[in-house]
């Protein structure tokens, strides 16, 4: 992988991190909780699911699959099983929430389908308009 692939990467991972990581702050001020009830390893459980679909994002954009919509389901299902298992995997830490599983299927498929729809637009974009420059 290229260089300046990398610092994409890790440059969409630090604002994506950061985006998620201040709506969860202002959403639980709005609520009135001033603390993370989860601490420490809600930001790094975050942080490792996170990883975790950005890497298979990353994946799926560059498999040599048509239509584009089996390359984002051939990146989503082996992911979204990753990230059931970490969350099992924290269940060996700590007690999971009732909703544990259903809090994160929700979230990373929203996060994956907001990835998928961005770059399937910037997809469509750079192929139109390299059909209009020749």
């Amino acid at each position: 992988m290229s260089t300046k692939k990398w610092i994409n990467l890790v440059s969409v991972y630090s604002i994506i991190y950061t985006v998620i990581t201040l709506l969860n702050s202002v959403l639980y001020l709005l609520n009135g909780i001033y603390e993370d009830p989860s601490g420490n390893w809600h930001e790094l459980d975050r942080a490792i699911i996170l990883l975790i679909g950005i890497v298979a994002f990353e994946l799926c954009t560059s498999l040599p699959i048509k239509p584009l919509i089996l390359r984002y389901v051939a990146a989503y299902i082996p992911s979204q099983l990753l990230a059931f298992a970490y969350v099992w995997f924290t269940s060996l830490r700590e007690p999971l929430a009732k909703t544990a599983y259903q809090d994160i299927w929700i979230n990373f498929t929203g996060l994956f389908l907001v990835l998928s729809a961005v770059n399937a637009g910037i997809s469509a974009f750079k192929k139109r308009k390299g059909a209009e420059s020749k």
